[in-house]
């Protein structure tokens, strides 16, 4: 990988090799954008097969941060740290507490969060170091459990999808198709539940399926068997990559909404959805919610005005849709455009500043 020139390509900002022999630490630290802000993006700690995979899946995740803070209409920009290892065997507190001085010295260009393979615990100790972190345990001013706010927002961004599509936001007596009741998933049935919709519920854990058929009356499908399902919302929850010349031609649905990240296979899939005419909610605006929550812990937490602020992901997918219509571009790429258009206009208004300032100085 030649990594100045897919840095100049992508425009990416920086990349940080971190290294600890005494903790066997290494972490790669990737901005890809701070126009906005501080870039705000996870920790993720994976068994990578080499260090270019690593270095690849930080630059990659980097972006999208830059994008779905973008369009949560967040004031911050993208980054993501990748740490190789496993985390079931590799983790020990002096490598989280290295790596947490290794962000402090980024002086709060880079805010770190929990992601695949870390927790609220490794995040604890990363606070030991820095006040650069989120998801932190509760008892320190964290939000706790992002699950059932994530859930909130899928839930305020599906009624935005039903509008678009149907002409109302109303769920009652909506059939939706839920593939994958982990926790945001079943706090996302409970909210269908109580507006009156129907679920058809599917998981490769049976304990999950029968918990969601216990507590909402769901029916209960095979896990090969939900995209077929007659229904008004298909819903992925899961796994990324649903969404694929295999699925579409099953999908009954007329909307898709869920919580699940990479739900697209690969970008032509956007427009065949979008020649379709099936309303798809891009997956990091619909489940930014956890993102918008960890976020306000930066302002010092207050649970009813991040909630507030969560709602808000009901309107940036109505301008998405309106871009969408717009453009006559499919959704995916309509997002993709809101995002842009948000970064790209602030650093017009910067140059601009930065201009009149260079004439003002001229004078004198």
């Amino acid at each position: 990988m030649e990594i100045f020139t897919y840095m100049e390509k992508y425009d990416y900002e920086q990349l940080v090799f971190c290294q600890d022999k005494n903790s066997g630490l290494k972490a790669i630290i990737a901005i890809h954008d701070t126009t906005l802000g501080p870039a705000l993006g996870g920790t993720r700690m994976w068994t990578y097969d080499s260090e270019a995979k690593a270095i690849e899946d930080a630059l990659r995740l980097a972006k999208g941060m830059t994008y779905k803070n973008a369009a949560a209409g967040l004031n911050l920009g993208g980054g993501k740290t990748v740490i190789i290892g496993d985390p079931k065997k590799d983790k020990n507190p002096e490598m989280f507490r290295a790596f947490g001085r290794y962000i402090q010295s980024l002086n709060g260009r880079y805010i770190t969060a929990e992601d695949v393979g870390t927790t609220v615990a490794d995040m604890d100790l990363i606070h030991m170091e820095t006040d650069f972190v989120t998801g932190i345990s509760p008892e320190s001013g964290s939000s706790g459990n992002p699950s059932p706010v994530t859930a909130y927002g899928v839930y305020k961004g599906m009624k935005a999808s039903a509008k678009e599509a149907f002409g109302s936001d109303s769920l009652e007596g909506k059939t939706v198709a839920i593939q994958g009741i982990g926790s945001v998933a079943f706090t996302l049935c409970q909210y269908l539940h109580e507006e009156g919709a129907k679920l058809v519920v599917t998981d490769i854990n049976q304990d999950a399926i029968d918990r969601a058929v216990e507590a909402f009356g769901a029916e209960a499908v095979a896990p090969e068997a939900i995209y077929e399902v007659e229904c008004d919302i298909y819903a992925p929850c899961a796994l990324g990559a649903t969404i694929n010349d295999e699925t579409i031609p099953k999908l009954k649905a007329k909307v898709i909404a869920g919580s699940a990240n990479n739900q697209l296979k690969s970008l032509k899939h956007g427009e065949i959805l979008h020649e379709e005419g099936i309303v798809y909610a891009p997956d990091y605006v619909i489940n930014s919610g956890g993102v918008i929550n960890v976020a306000d812990e930066l302002n010092g937490y207050n649970q009813d005005r991040a909630m507030k602020k969560v709602e808000t992901i009901y309107n940036s997918l109505q301008r998405v849709f309106e871009i969408a219509r717009r453009d006559n571009i499919p959704t995916s790429a309509a997002a993709d455009r809101m995002a842009e258009e948000r970064i790209a206009s602030l650093k017009k208004s910067r140059n601009q500043f930065l201009v009149n300032e260079h004439h003002i100085l001229s004078r004198r």
